[in-house]
């Protein structure tokens, strides 16, 4: 029994924790269900809007559902009900028409004037107080897919047994936390179960947008230094890219591994969230284009280190950054090159973080490393995660193996990313900022 929809949310968001990304949309259906959305997207960080869905009743019985229509037009079909009850093209016109119509003017009214959040290649998670027959929350998770959700989940605090059998064939994940026996309708498990108005659900929404805004405007570095670099060395020539905010305490050189560069979408987001905690970043390419087509060189961990190591010396020489304390952050084989870095006694590297990597390639060098050094890990990268496991027996300093359940090689899925991240976030700001004069 919940006290209310806002006590619902907050229960439903404990067992939601696992979507928590950048690229989560929480989505409440109107009206109960925006409460509850409310309080998920707060818990998860996430932005909140609505989705906005219309039955289309066979006309002459309305209560049959031979689809649904939702915002930019989009139309499912349930065609075998369309054949069965010959409804002809003209009628299905007229009720698709009448529908959204009352669509778009629901959805202008709860957004009081602004866009929709965008669905593209995002994880939409749908919220409503919960299912009896499930018609809506169905009919809302096939809009949300045909808006471009990549990942449909619907989370609802309560439905009746039969709900995960329901929606088998409609979402990525269904979260029902309760699936009583005994169900008969949803206000049965709500001390209060009030009606949510139009004006509520406004609110609500509004100042979700205001709170995301605030952080986004709270967050956003103020750089000292945010300009592309050139690295001249004795052999090469490398470029990058130099991010300092106001006040840093340190700064982090990126190591990419084979097949990518200082451009990687991966990396930069990780950078990101280091310059949002006051960390400076260098992305830089560690072999010039020419070089980077050279197997041989691109898998040659010596040399890497090597390059990585002088590039660190450049960054002490520079006004802005000089004295800063250095951490390392490397991927796959960068990875193997900032430990064989970090190995050499005069680099005086303060931290070391490993995502995805191979620090069996740099074994040898190991038992010389003495920053404190955590490996970031997919659960399901199986190979790389007993490699990390045996590196971490050749370690003489301060280590740590973090596990980041459902990921693979690349952190793609949903969420994963952003943990790893965020574990890189703490382990410098630990073990790099305390190192700064001071």
């Amino acid at each position: 029994m919940y006290a209310n929809r806002a006590e619902a949310g907050r229960e439903l968001a404990r067992s939601l924790k696992h979507l928590r990304g950048p690229d989560l949309v929480v989505l409440g259906l109107p009206r109960g269900g925006v409460p509850v959305a409310y309080e998920v997207a707060r818990e998860l960080d996430a932005p909140l809007d609505v989705i906005v869905v219309r039955k289309l009743g066979v006309p002459f019985q309305p209560e049959l559902a031979m689809g649904a229509v939702g915002e930019e037009g989009i139309l499912v079909l349930n065609r075998d009900v369309v054949r069965l009850a010959h409804v002809s093209e003209e009628e299905m016109a007229s009720v698709e028409r009448r529908e959204l119509a009352v669509v778009a003017e629901r959805a202008a009214r709860f957004r009081a004037g602004r866009p929709r959040r965008s669905l593209d290649g995002k994880t939409a998670l749908i919220v409503d107080d919960g299912v009896a027959t499930g018609a809506t929350a169905r009919a809302a998770c096939r809009v949300a897919r045909a808006l471009g959700a990549h990942r449909v989940v619907l989370g609802v605090p309560v439905g009746p047994p039969e709900t995960e059998e329901r929606f088998r064939d409609e979402v990525d994940e269904l979260v029902c936390p309760d699936m009583p026996f005994g169900f008969y309708a949803v206000g049965q498990f709500y001390r209060d179960f009030s009606q949510t108005s139009d004006d509520e659900v406004t609110s609500l929404l509004t100042r979700r947008a205001a709170e995301v805004e605030s952080v986004r405007v709270a967050e956003e570095p103020t750089a000292a230094i945010d300009e592309d670099v050139e690295i001249p060395l004795e052999s090469a020539t490398l470029h990058g890219r130099l991010t300092v905010p106001a006040g840093a305490q340190g700064v982090v050189l990126f190591a990419h591994g084979s097949g990518s560069s200082r451009h990687s979408p991966r990396n930069r987001y990780v950078a990101e969230v280091l310059q949002r905690a006051g960390i400076g970043t260098l992305l830089f390419d560690l072999l010039t284009t020419d070089e980077e087509h050279d197997r041989r060189m691109v898998f040659d961990v010596g040399l890497l280190a090597d390059r990585l190591a002088d590039v660190t010396a450049w960054v002490r020489e520079q006004p802005a950054v000089g004295g800063l304390p250095i951490g390392y952050f490397g991927a796959s084989t960068g990875a193997a090159a900032a430990l064989g870095a970090a190995a050499d006694p005069g680099q005086e590297i303060a931290a070391v973080v490993s995502r995805g990597g191979r620090p069996d390639l740099a074994i040898p060098r190991l038992p010389q490393v003495k920053a404190a050094t955590l490996f970031v890990v997919g659960g399901r990268d199986t190979m790389v995660l007993d490699l990390n496991r045996e590196a971490q027996r050749h370690l003489r300093c301060k280590n740590e193996l973090a596990v980041v359940p459902g990921a693979t090689h690349l952190f793609e899925e949903p969420g994963t990313l952003a943990q790893a991240a965020g574990r890189a976030r703490d382990w410098f700001s630990e073990h790099l900022l305390p190192a700064a004069p001071g």
